[in-house]
Formats: C-alpha cells, sequence, structure tokens
C-alpha cells in the first residue's frame, strides 16, 4: 500500500567542513569525525550557482567552453597520449631546481612561508625575469599597484611585457586574464581571493577551496601555471582547509630564521620533481639572490676545531650539502635534565643518549644537553645519528674532534652503525670542500677506489666510532 506522500523535507543550506581534511558534516561538533582533529568545522554556504564558464584562451589550447561539457570515457592507458612536460626557467637557478628543473606550464603552485620571508619578491622576481618569453600576470590581493610597482623599481627588475592587476574577484581576474592570455598568474594571496557564488567571507574555508578550485580548473583547460601565495598559521602550516595542498601540484615552503639574510626554499610536494628539494637564497637590497656554495653557509666561520661541533653531510633532494651540527652538555640543576633538538627531531635525540649510555658507556642522565643544526636548516634523515653523538661526546669530554673530519651514518638501538643512502657522494661532496678525515658507516666505504686526498674510516658499532673519535 502506497502511503500518503509527505511534507517535502526542508533543504539544508549550510554545511560545516573540516579544514585540516575538507569532508563535510550536517551538523557543527567538536571534533572532525575523518580525520580526529578538534575544533575544524568551519560553517559553508549549500545550493550555490554552478560557476561559470571559462572563456578560452588560446586557439591551439580549448576550442570553445560555451555550454558544451565533454563527457569523459575509459581508455585504456597504453592508448593514451601524453608527452614530456614543457617547462620554462624561471630566471632563477635555484628556484627551478626546487621546481624540478623550470615551471610546467599549466601547472599549479602553492608557496607559503612567514610574513615577510619572501614570498612575493620571490615571485615577482620570477614574473619580471620571465616576461620576455612568457607573458604573466600578478595579481595582488594585499597591495596597491603603486606598492608592486615601487617594490619593482627598487629591486631594479625589467618590467616591460610585466603585468599587474589589484583585484580579489576570482570572476573578475579570470575575465580580465581572458583577452590578454598571460602564460602564468601569480595570485597574492589565496587568503584574499573570494568568488561571487559563496556568501562566506574573503579567508574562509568555503571562499579559499572554492577560490582555489576554480583557478586549478583554469590553469588545467588553458595549460596556463599558477602561483598561490598562502599565509601560514602560528603552528607553521597553511592556513585554510588541508585540501588545498591536495588540489595543487607542487607545495614550497619558505624558511629562514629571524635576523639572518638567508632563506631556504623546500619542496613539500611536487607531481613534477624531487620532494625535500633545497633551494637557498640570500636577501639583499636587489631582492632575493641565489646561493651557488650552500655548504658555506651552514659551516662555522671559526677555523679552529671547537668541543661539541661535528660537519656532517646531510641529502636534501638531488644534492648533498655540508651541515655542522652542534652540542652543548652541562651539569643540570633540575631532577629531570633539560633534551632541546633544533633543527632535528626532539624524540630521535633522546633515543640517541640512551643508545650512547648502553652501547658507549657515556653517562649524560644527569647532563643538560642541547642540540642544534646551524645554519636554521632541518635534518630530517638519519645520517645525523653518528655526527649528533660526536658532538655530544665532544662537548662532554670538552675535547674538540680531529680537524678537517666529517661524519655520517645511521646509530641503530643495538648499537650498530647501520648505511645511509649516496654514501660516495657524500664523501665526494666533503673531500671538494677540504675535509681530510670521514668517519662513515663501513658499507659506505668506498669500494671502487680511495676518495682523493681523504682518509675513510668504515666502523660497524658505535664504540669503535667513538675510539676514532
Amino acid at each position: 500500500m502506497i502511503g500518503k506522500p509527505g511534507k517535502p523535507s526542508a533543504r539544508r543550506t549550510t554545511a560545516y567542513v573540516c579544514s585540516d581534511c575538507g569532508s563535510e558534516h550536517s551538523k557543527w561538533q567538536g571534533q572532525c569525525i575523518d580525520c580526529g582533529q578538534w575544533n575544524s568545522l568551519s560553517e559553508i554556504a549549500l545550493g550555490a550557482p554552478p560557476a561559470p564558464a571559462v572563456p578560452s584562451v588560446g586557439a591551439s589550447r580549448r576550442s570553445s567552453w560555451a555550454g558544451r561539457v565533454d563527457t569523459p570515457t575509459v581508455m585504456a592507458l597504453k592508448d593514451v597520449s601524453h608527452s614530456e612536460e614543457s617547462r620554462q626557467t624561471t630566471g632563477i637557478g635555484e628556484f627551478d631546481r626546487v621546481l624540478g628543473g623550470g615551471l610546467v606550464l599549466g601547472s599549479v603552485v602553492l608557496v607559503g612561508g612567514d610574513p615577510g620571508i619572501g614570498k612575493s619578491t620571490l615571485l615577482l622576481q620570477a614574473v619580471a625575469l620571465m616576461a620576455a618569453t612568457t607573458p604573466g600576470l600578478y595579481v595582488t590581493g594585499e597591495e596597491s599597484l603603486s606598492q608592486v610597482a615601487g617594490r619593482a623599481s627598487r629591486l631594479g627588475l625589467p618590467v616591460e611585457g610585466v603585468h599587474a592587476l589589484a583585484e580579489t574577484c576570482v570572476e573578475r581576474i579570470l575575465e580580465q586574464a581572458a583577452p590578454m592570455r598571460p602564460a602564468l598568474i601569480v595570485a597574492d594571496s589565496i587568503q584574499t581571493l573570494w568568488t561571487e557564488t559563496l556568501s562566506a567571507a574573503p579567508g574562509s574555508v568555503s571562499q579559499v577551496r572554492e577560490s582555489a578550485a576554480r583557478l586549478v580548473r583554469y590553469a588545467k583547460e588553458t595549460g596556463t601555471a599558477v602561483f598561490l601565495v598562502g599565509h601560514v598559521t602560528k603552528e607553521g602550516g597553511i592556513a585554510g582547509p588541508r585540501v588545498l595542498e591536495h588540489m595543487v601540484d607542487a607545495v614550497l615552503y619558505f624558511e629562514g630564521e629571524s635576523g639572518s639574510r638567508f632563506r631556504v626554499l623546500r619542496a613539500f610536494k611536487n607531481r613534477f620533481g624531487a620532494v625535500n628539494e633545497l633551494g637557498v637564497f640570500a636577501m639583499g637590497d636587489k631582492g632575493l639572490r641565489e646561493v651557488s656554495n650552500p655548504s658555506a653557509i651552514f659551516l662555522s666561520g671559526s677555523r679552529e676545531p671547537q668541543p661539541g661541533s661535528c660537519v656532517m653531510v646531510t641529502r636534501e633532494g638531488t644534492r648533498p650539502l655540508m651541515v655542522e651540527v652542534q652540542a652543548l652538555v652541562d651539569a643540570s640543576p633540575l631532577s629531570n635534565p633539560r633534551r632541546v633538538a633544533v633543527g632535528m627531531e626532539g624524540n630521535r635525540l633522546a633515543m640517541l643518549l640512551a643508545v650512547l649510555h648502553r652501547h658507549g658507556g657515556i653517562v649524560v642522565g644527569d647532563q643538560d644537553v642541547f642540540v642544534n643544526v646551524v645554519g636554521g636548516i632541518r635534518v630530517q634523515e638519519t645520517a645525523v645519528d653518528l655526527p649528533l653523538l660526536l658532538a655530544v661526546l665532544s662537548s662532554l669530554r670538552d675535547r674538540p674532534l680531529a680537524e678537517q673530519t666529517v661524519a655520517f651514518g645511521e646509530v641503530g638501538l643495538s648499537g650498530e652503525i647501520r648505511p645511509v643512502p649516496n654514501g660516495e657522494e657524500r664523501l665526494k661532496e666533503a673531500a671538494t670542500h677540504g675535509f681530510k678525515r670521514a668517519i662513515v658507516p663501513k658499507a659506505n666505504a668506498p669500494r671502487s677506489g680511495r676518495i682523493a686526498g681523504m682518509e675513510v674510516i668504515g666502523v660497524e658499532r658505535l664504540a669503535d666510532a667513538l675510539e676514532h673519535a
């Protein structure tokens, strides 16, 4: 039996979206069910009209968008035509390195960093240097056009062919971009953009997500490369929904210590290149300048060996870097001595000190231990284990390591010294900088022959490494 139709249910006009994972909820609650994050739900408006069609940009890209929707079809992967990505150099070698060899046309790159770190400066330099071969549009939502022109003048940049627009509405930005057909668009910043289809305020979760989605769609359909500048939160992550980082092709972070003129650009995601690639810059009167020999800035200026210092060779992306690890061990007045690590994981420091006690016979349980990686760089690989323990021992004994000594290697919980990738390449980098002695895992000792001008000591146990140090 068919019952009588009831009253139509009220249509929901709002939803709540998690800023971390992007999942939607029908009502507000303190914790996101999908990712478990607390206080991350923000209200968004539903029932927005569909996005207007984006006009065609270039005859060779898409013939027409008006009123036509392509229906996707299933294809065998072997029958899909493809070609190598077309890359354009930005004119900045370190920037190209982080991007994977240059900027891929049609890609969307998100650049984040602390306020004043140099995000806008770097992108303005890139747009100006690329203008001769790649027409670009610099869209600013936080500054006036006179401020942008003044910065370009102070930096001495060539502004011929550079176009700028002070606008925050995405629809108007795309309308202005259609007739000039730029190959590159810089949106500074994504948190200031908004779309007319939503009533939420600019910077809200829904506005950031929808604005980025429209720019991503525009980039993929027209082949225009897009740079998005992102603000960061006090925790260091990019503000807005976490889904923003999943939508783009590359995520780059600008890092640097306050008071230092050096900046580090690191890739955390890159669909067209290596992740964890590193670019080093120096901020000067004329903007950001490439650092051709980044290993030199991470080493101490002192020529004499100092207690508590050990030089290691880390690998960032596709190249090795010389980094100085410093340790300070001092008697603690506290019942629970402090363990402070800057530039590496703190939990790993506590674990390595336990290994040093158990398998090296060195007791630091009543000492404060402070560890710092010089230059503001953060070492995320296990090759830092051995040089860290050597620096701790050097500080405890107040005796410097032998002059021109370098070390790297992973330390296991049973006291074994494990090999790390690209050992011979690291040794050649150390020899290039004049180091004469290396303490490394035995499996990383060169088998094809000796490293010119360097004594390589291969060790298998922590006790052997401490003896040679």
